[in-house]
């Protein structure tokens, strides 16, 4: 469970910006949704590698 602990002075808008940070770096929804369903170990190694070429051609680009 997150827990935010709003400092004195701080802001409820200010507190809830970073309670929204803390949620997506942990990726809560996004573990959520992928169990979900199955998926086999090789469709997720295969997702993972075209994931990291993808960015590698961004990369790239980049570069040139």
């Amino acid at each position: 469970m997150i827990k935010i602990v709003i400092k004195e002075g701080e802001s409820i808008e200010r507190a809830l910006k970073r309670y929204k940070r803390k949620h997506r770096n942990v990726k809560v929804m996004q573990n959520l949704r992928e169990g979900q369903f199955f998926t086999k170990p090789s469709v997720r190694r295969r997702r993972e590698i075209q994931k990291a070429s993808y960015i590698q051609n961004l990369r790239d680009q980049e570069d040139i």
